[in-house]
């Protein structure tokens, strides 16, 4: 910008001039007629790609090869951008920051909201741990490139078969899912970065015969197993359904085809009413009691709970095991792997970002 302090005007040299006001017998404009050799055009005006005007009697002049006209003061006092086309002749208004079709994302009673203001306070609630998230995942996808490291199918299906160990059946690990509102495929995404970083890290890794072993005498019946039976069941709501369904099945009848039809059960009776494997303190007592004390194969009677009225079937039996060393030691290497991995990949994540060219307009 330069200040004329004899004149007392200021000319911005980076497009256009304004005075004070708009008007073109204003103090400026006058002075700047009497001082400067003007050029008069008939210019339009150009607002949002739509012609305003065709004759403004503004007058665009020329200092030095660059034309100015005195009207971006009003412009940019409107939010305005104001840009001159020398070879139209034009003046060019542009919305800074308005509402337009493209960046308004709701209203409300006429008042609407755009997408920088979504934005802001998207900054505002959690921005910068976002941001973090995003310069990781970058940071990870580059080094995993340099390594020529790749994520495949297998790769993911195996660690989602380590997290369904967690739980006793497809059904509860997919109903856990759904309460953490994610699906299959964005566990898969979360994954895909955890495998990289996994990759990365686990060629410093050390786990030696000594650990495991160590780990196994420190922590004895971990990885010992309970008895266990499978069972299938029906449930209903009445005691008379639950005589009616056991005389069909003691006359016969398919127990998971009737299961299908008539049980409660939402969750088991897809699949016949089978329950799966499942060890003592997990069902509600008089279920569990009456499981337990079934041989293979056989019905019960009809077992009361606080769910309803009861059928049940056992269809196979695990009597409790003793883990030998031999045995879990393939299980404890992966936990210790994973431990060490934990550990490692934090502090090699913060190296990476030190040494790492990161610009993060967030932190101020």
């Amino acid at each position: 910008m330069k200040f004329n302090k004899k004149r007392n005007m200021v000319i911005l040299t980076s497009a256009l001039v304004l005075s004070a006001t708009v008007m073109v017998n204003s103090t400026y404009a006058q002075q700047a007629t009497k001082t400067l050799k003007a050029i008069y055009n008939n210019i339009k005006i150009v607002y949002n790609g739509i012609t305003i005007t065709s004759n403004t009697n503004a007058e665009a002049f020329t200092i030095d090869g660059t034309t100015y006209v005195p009207l971006r003061m009003a412009g940019e006092a409107l939010g305005k951008t104001v840009q001159w086309d020398s070879a139209n002749k034009q003046i060019m208004f542009t919305d800074k920051e308005g509402p337009t079709e493209n960046n308004i994302v709701a209203t409300v009673n006429g008042v609407v909201i755009t997408k920088d203001k979504l934005y802001n306070e998207m900054v505002t609630l959690g921005g910068a741990q976002t941001l973090d998230s995003l310069i990781t995942t970058v940071l990870v996808d580059q080094a995993a490139t340099k390594k020529n490291i790749t994520v495949t199918d297998e790769d993911l299906t195996k660690e989602i078969n380590k997290l369904k160990k967690n739980y006793s059946t497809e059904a509860e690990f997919n109903a856990a899912l759904t309460q953490s509102g994610m699906s299959l495929n964005n566990l898969k995404n979360e994954l895909n970065m955890q495998v990289k970083i996994n990759k990365l890290v686990e060629p410093q890794v050390k786990v030696t015969t000594a650990d495991i072993k160590k780990y196994f005498v420190e922590n004895p019946g971990v990885y010992d197993t309970e008895e266990e039976v499978r069972a299938s069941h029906i449930l209903v709501a009445t005691k008379e359904e639950a005589k009616n369904i056991l005389k069909e099945l003691q006359g016969g009848a398919d127990f998971a085809t009737l299961a299908t039809a008539k049980s409660l059960d939402t969750g088991s009776k897809i699949k016949g009413g089978d329950l799966g494997f499942f060890a003592r303190g997990t069902m509600v007592d008089t279920f569990e009691k009456a499981a337990f004390a079934l041989n293979k194969g056989k019905l019960s009677d009809i077992i009361e709970s606080s769910f309803g009225f009861h059928i049940i079937k056992v269809t196979d039996r695990k009597d409790a095991h003793k883990a030998t060393f031999e045995e879990a030691s393939a299980e404890i290497k992966e936990a210790l792997v994973s431990q060490q991995i934990a550990t490692l990949s934090s502090t090699w994540l913060a190296e990476l970002k030190e040494k790492s060219n990161i610009t993060n307009t967030l932190i101020r």
